[in-house]
């Protein structure tokens, strides 16, 4: 596995190695051991999510307040853009977004430690969203920060008004 480093510290871009050849292709999706070798210790994942959507599509950026999850992200069919937004007060790196192509064909993972915001935006006809959780999901500390929040400034690769939830919509501002 390659591991790339981003420009916050503990968000981790993951390439598996694949082999390719008349057949299709394979390759090792998880393995606890080398993951935890990875992020310089023990994880321990509760909950495994799926989220199809389709083109235009924006989620989040979600987070917990209470029981913040540990996020690794890929994708199985499509094409998204998925962020990472260190939301933490005193956190060096506060207001700082990553952004990261993950698709079917390139078999990215991202992993978000816990306590930062994640959302994505679809940027295929679909896309199917997989991804393991350190915690389990608890809607009574959900929150969302909204997506064109001006103290993160994503860049979103938008071609006209995403599509949002109601709640989305709603999206608060980062607070300091």
């Amino acid at each position: 596995m390659n591991v790339l480093p981003t420009t916050i510290p503990g968000v981790l871009i993951l390439e598996p190695r694949v082999f390719t050849d008349d057949r299709g292709s394979f390759h090792e999706s998880f393995n606890q051991r080398a993951f935890e070798d990875v992020v310089g210790g023990p994880v321990s994942f509760v909950q495994d999510n799926h989220s199809h959507s389709r083109r235009g599509v924006l989620r989040g950026l979600h987070f917990q307040e209470v029981q913040p999850q540990g996020k690794l992200v890929r994708v199985v069919n499509g094409i998204v853009f998925d962020v990472a937004a260190d939301i933490r007060p005193g956190s060096p790196t506060f207001g700082r977004w990553v952004g990261v192509e993950l698709s079917a064909d390139n078999s990215r993972q991202l992993w978000i430690p816990a306590g930062l915001a994640h959302g994505f935006l679809v940027l295929s006809e679909t896309a199917d969203l997989l991804y393991k959780t350190t915690d389990y999901y608890a809607p009574q500390h959900e929150r969302c920060v909204i997506w064109n929040d001006p103290t993160l400034a994503v860049a979103w690769p938008l071609t006209g008004p995403p599509i949002l939830s109601p709640r989305d919509e709603r999206g608060e501002r980062l607070q300091a």
